[in-house]
């Protein structure tokens, strides 16, 4: 069965409007042609009903006729015949037949024919008193005759009369009955394929014009893209049921990959408030931040309309801290690219310098360059050797530097600094990002204020918390951003595009549990502190683990 189905499709046109309006129309076709057929047999057999119940009715009123009965009872058909002609030519039947019990003919249409015994061999039962109807050969043809047995005075069968209609002018009344049923067909199928043709086009525009094999590699395509995207995905009808859940959101809302979530209620799934409120309310949201399965998550959601009305809509999302941890390794790159330029600049020009003086001969010029040069790098890497051991934060030190060098700034780590009891637990890339930020924002600030640009940075490990201090001999902070100083586009500098690094660093701190205050320093610009418990991702402390 299933190869005759792909032959008949093999047959049909592969453009879709025709292939709907061919199949709706012959389905159609074949459904009033099966309709008309059983009215048309219908029909037919009602008019034989409805004829031999005529002829019945006519002959029961002959055989109650005083002279029909008088006759058979004196056995002498004077009457009858007169009788049953007129009647005959009133009613418009074919024939009347008056006979006695051996069905010998007391009247016929034929005169010649009275006193002759009937034909047909069905007369048996109206002689045993039956009331029926029949159909037998005649003298006139075949016929459709109804029998009525002919009752005395005392309830005796005296003969009976048999009212017949030709077959074949039923026949001919039937077919004019069945071509008026062919004349409904026609104008039902007339209207039948301008409604296919309607219906047609309707889908064909519905979806937008595409052939069904276009619309099964949209599906695919789709399904593959959805499973692909690392955001969670839901899609939601206007009656707030899912329509579609892409495996991310099933991990991100702690569902399992075979459980069937479509037609459930997304409040039964995520009981998130937020997001129910801003699905309901049709309206377009980006890039906003919601509490949802324990964590917070920033949420795009776009409206489905359809015809002006909202239908549902689609919202997608992310859990805050990947799109954080993205945001800092973003930051971090860029600080390495900045390194590497600084560094490739410093290099070229001191190389450049170097090479000249032994040009022209000031060897000792040369010597007392290197030396320089050397020795400004050995102080800071005999410090941070002692200081700092971490590799980690070291590298960032020393990156910084270069910048700072390049910058024509003055940067100083305090010698009285240490840095060495670093736990473990601790994030080093928190670390990264709060030193790294603090130390171009000084940077910046003291660019700006133009002058001789001072930096200091001082770290200490004693007690039981990290402690960074980064002052600058910049303007300080303003009091107009003081209040909002670490919101997100927030900045002291007049860049455009500024205002992304010290709400890194907020959001750093929050990480790791830290705090950060500002204050005027004794260089005359910002003062920041920074304060890290040290054990606070670590469950107990240091000398308690020793102990």
């Amino acid at each position: 069965m299933p190869s005759l189905f792909a032959q008949i499709d093999r047959l049909l046109p592969r453009n879709l409007q025709y292939k709907l309006i061919l199949l709706v129309t012959g389905l159609l076709a074949l459904l009033v042609i099966m309709i008309g057929a059983l009215f048309s047999d219908f029909t037919s057999n009602i008019l034989l009903h409805q004829i031999g119940d005529k002829s019945v009715v006519l002959a029961r009123s002959v055989a109650l006729n005083p002279i029909v009965r008088q006759g058979l009872a004196a056995g002498n058909p004077a009457g009858i015949q007169e009788l049953t002609e007129e009647v005959r030519g009133v009613t418009g039947t074919e024939f009347i037949v008056v006979a006695d019990r051996q069905g010998i003919r007391y009247s016929h249409p034929d005169p010649q024919r009275i006193g002759q015994t009937f034909i047909g061999g069905d007369f048996e039962r109206a002689v045993l008193g039956e009331t029926y109807v029949s159909r037998a050969m005649g003298t006139l043809g075949p016929s459709l005759r109804g029998f009525v047995p002919v009752r005395g005075e005392d309830g005796e069968v005296l003969g009976f009369v048999a009212v017949g209609y030709l077959l074949r002018d039923i026949e001919v009344e039937v077919r004019g009955q069945q071509k008026e049923i062919l004349g409904y067909v026609a104008v039902v199928l007339i209207f039948g394929v301008l409604g296919a043709i309607v219906i047609a086009k309707g889908l064909k525009a519905a979806i937008f014009g595409l052939e069904p094999h276009a619309i099964a590699a949209l599906f695919q395509e789709r399904n593959a893209i959805i499973g692909a995207i690392r955001e969670g995905v839901v899609a939601v009808d206007g009656a707030g049921r899912l329509t579609l859940v892409n495996q991310a959101a099933r991990g991100y809302l702690g569902r399992s990959r075979e459980e069937d979530l479509r037609a459930r209620p997304l409040t039964e799934i995520c009981p998130c408030p937020e997001l129910e409120r801003a699905l309901a309310g049709g309206k377009q949201m980006l890039d906003q931040e919601m509490p949802m399965a324990g964590r917070t998550m920033v949420v795009n959601i776009l409206p489905l309309d359809q015809e002006g009305a909202a239908s549902g809509a689609v919202a997608s999302f992310r859990p805050k801290d990947e799109l954080d941890r993205l945001m800092r390794e973003l930051s971090q790159m860029q600080q390495y690219s900045e390194l590497v330029r600084a560094q490739t600049h410093e290099y070229s020009n001191k190389l450049h310098t170097i090479a000249g003086l032994i040009q022209i001969g000031a060897h000792h010029e040369a010597l007392d360059l290197i030396l320089t040069e050397a020795s400004g790098y050995q102080e800071l890497i005999r410090t941070l050797a002692k200081a700092v051991p971490d590799p980690v934060v070291a590298g960032i030190i020393v990156g910084k530097f270069n910048r700072a060098r390049e910058l024509k700034v003055d940067f100083r780590l305090d010698p009285e600094s240490t840095f060495a009891d670093l736990p473990v637990q601790l994030e080093r890339e928190h670390l990264v990002t709060v030193l790294g930020n603090l130390l171009d924002n000084a940077f910046e600030a003291v660019r700006e204020a133009g002058g001789e640009g001072r930096v200091r940075l001082y770290l200490t490990d004693l007690g039981p918390d990290l402690i960074v201090e980064v002052e600058d001999s910049g303007r300080g902070v303003s009091p107009e951003v003081a209040d909002r100083l670490f919101e997100k586009g927030v900045s002291t500098h007049r860049n455009v595009g500024r205002g992304m690094g010290l709400y890194l660093l907020r959001r750093a701190l929050d990480a790791i549990g830290g705090e950060i205050t500002f204050a005027r320093g004794e260089l005359g610009g910002a003062l920041f502190t920074v304060i890290i418990p040290k054990y606070k991702h670590v469950g107990v402390r240091k000398d308690d683990r020793q102990a």
